[in-house]
């Protein structure tokens, strides 16, 4: 009896290690996320106009990274597979499609219907282009930049982290698309903070419920998504 009581306690012992070792590194990825992104933003607002347009364009993508610098050691310190994080080597042309399919689904949605319900100032993200090649770059900044940093913070380290603390895919949703909603803080209203909160939320139940939807299907989704805002925008306007 006194064998299967000490058996429990140090049970008890490596679950409470193993939380407060997922909240530490929880801790120092939010605050390595946030420094990435202060740097973006200042970088961005004093250095980046001053530069020649294509070091611009090479630029607005490089300097994104960092972002996800903190949590990607992370994950190399503690010698997780990927695979934990939501990528898979599986079915990557399916995974691709899935992607398609939920950015025109969520494009429609969230942006088409906006526009034809006469609520354009809704999904006004000020890009008034004239040249095709604007177009072709948006889609390959806001997939190989924003989404894949942003998706693989939120939809890959910060949900398995909190899926593994809470022992709960709902509050590993809930929690996830929270911090997604807080890191658009600087410059957005509060309904766009809500908004993009809720559009995490998506993306996350997908990555869970859809079938060969994967972390590569998700960074799909919210890049098509995304720069599609930009071609919607001047196809109505």
């Amino acid at each position: 009896m006194e064998m299967v009581f000490e058996s429990t306690d140090k049970e008890r012992e490596r679950k409470v290690k193993e939380r407060n070792k997922i909240i530490i590194q929880m801790v120092i990825a939010i605050i390595g996320v946030i420094a990435g992104l202060v740097g973006v933003n200042a970088f961005n607002r004093y250095v980046l106009m001053s530069l020649p347009l294509v070091v611009r364009m090479v630029l607005m993508i490089v300097t994104y990274l960092p972002i996800a610098l903190v949590p990607f050691c992370i994950v190399l310190f503690n010698k997780d597979n990927w695979s934990d994080y939501g990528f898979s080597k599986k079915k990557i042309g399916y995974q691709v499609l899935v992607g398609l399919v939920i950015a025109l689904s969520m494009s429609f949605v969230f942006t088409v219907i906006p526009h034809l319900t006469g609520k354009s100032e809704w999904v006004n993200n000020q890009h008034q282009y004239q040249y095709v090649w604007q177009f072709i770059y948006d889609f390959v900044y806001f997939i190989f930049a924003i989404a894949l940093v942003e998706e693989f913070v939120f939809r890959g380290f910060f949900y398995k982290k909190l899926e593994t603390l809470f022992g709960s895919t709902i509050g590993a949703i809930i929690g996830s698309s929270v911090l997604f909603g807080l890191f658009h803080l600087l410059g957005e209203t509060m309904v766009q903070i809500l908004l993009t909160g809720i559009i995490g939320a998506i993306f996350c139940i997908c990555r869970v419920k859809i079938k060969n939807c994967s972390l590569l299907s998700v960074i799909i989704a919210h890049g098509v998504y995304d720069a599609l805002i930009t071609v919607w925008l001047n196809v109505f306007t």
